[in-house]
């Protein structure tokens, strides 16, 4: 006999499978095959639930050919005890990209995995400790999925990531940062496949749109040499929300910046204007946001980016300091002040921080 599902007690309400009812006061099966379509209910499940009310011929004929959301069917809750839904899984790999002129691992100079401490959820200070950065706070996730064995979790993976700060700054090469490690950081996945860090918003530079970079690597002791790394890649953030968040005076000039770009002339998320690698986010400016990313990596195939950057960069803009990078020493982050002129010419390659 099949078992009859049973809906999750929300603080927003009965849920399922990470998804909240449509219909509260119906059971799970009764909720419509639109609703059933888009939870991470299994084929097997499905067949089971048919002597319930839901055809598998109805399923299938509201079934959509393919998904483009940015994360799994799970739910969890931020420390304030909001329930954030992640949707079901994209339709593809999360893109290989760059990993900037900015990575800290290693492959052009400074190497952050080298340190004791790096293994770390809380981003916002250096490793030694110091001052926490100022911004928005931010918890971010990824869920890292092997498509070789049909997205199962991927189960100690070590996932590294790091951003600039509210200022457009990267530490350890912006100029008076060098010696800084905050926003910086890596976790392994656990049962579920995911990792969370706690760090802020970043912040608008010119030239970029706003994102957070990481790379995967197969375990911990893989992250010794960046060349382990077997996927590398960039989380997005949506407008609306940054647009929000820049009115704050922490992100002095991201507004400015922001403007002068979007997400499909951006050179790392124009290909699809983000769409795999966009954050599904919750929260606000005063509780602080929660942000998730669905990372699917095919283990069978080698990485085809990850390269990093030395020099200028066509894309004009970036934070001072560090050796070369997109715009050279000539780059500027957030200042106040809007650029002046129309946005810059993005070259056709994903070569950006």
């Amino acid at each position: 006999m099949s078992r009859v599902p049973e809906p999750q007690h929300t603080p927003d309400g009965p849920a399922y499978e990470g998804r909240l009812l449509a219909h509260p006061d119906e059971p799970v099966v009764d909720q419509g095959a639109s609703f059933d379509i888009h939870t991470a209910i299994s084929r097997r499940s499905v067949v089971g639930f048919v002597g319930a009310g839901v055809g598998v011929a109805a399923l299938a004929a509201c079934a959509p050919s393919s998904t483009n959301s940015s994360s799994s069917a799970t739910a969890s809750s931020d420390s304030s005890g909001t329930t954030t839904t992640d949707s079901d899984l994209p339709s593809a790999e999360i893109p290989d990209e760059t990993a900037g002129p900015y990575p800290g691992d290693g492959s052009n100079g400074p190497d952050v995995l080298e340190e004791s401490g790096i293994e770390r959820a809380d981003l916002t200070t250096s490793i030694d400790g110091g001052s926490a950065v100022a911004g928005v706070p931010l918890t971010f996730a990824f869920t890292v999925t092997d498509m070789v064995n049909d997205d199962a979790p991927m189960v100690g993976a070590a996932v590294y990531a790091w951003h600039c700060n509210a200022a457009g700054l990267y530490s350890m090469y912006s100029e008076g940062v060098e010696d800084e490690t905050w926003l910086r950081g890596v976790q392994v996945t656990d049962d579920d496949g995911r990792v969370e860090f706690t760090s802020i918003l970043p912040g608008c530079y010119t030239g970029r749109w706003t994102h957070i970079h990481f790379e995967v690597y197969p375990d911990i002791d893989s992250i010794t040499d960046s060349e382990n790394a077997i996927a590398t890649s960039q989380m997005a953030f949506p407008e609306d929300v940054l647009r929000d968040v820049y009115e704050l005076d922490d992100y002095e000039g991201s507004t400015e910046n922001l403007d002068q770009i979007t997400l499909d002339t951006d050179n790392v998320f124009g290909d699809d204007g983000g769409e795999l690698q966009m954050a599904t986010i919750s929260g606000d400016n005063d509780s602080g946001y929660v942000a998730t990313l669905t990372v699917r990596v095919d283990t069978s195939t080698e990485p085809t980016s990850g390269e990093v950057l030395n020099g200028g960069d066509a894309e004009g803009g970036a934070p001072e300091g560090g050796d070369g990078g997109p715009g050279g020493e000539g780059g500027e982050p957030p200042s106040g002040e809007a650029p002046s002129g129309d946005a810059p010419e993005m070259p056709s390659d994903s070569s950006s921080s």
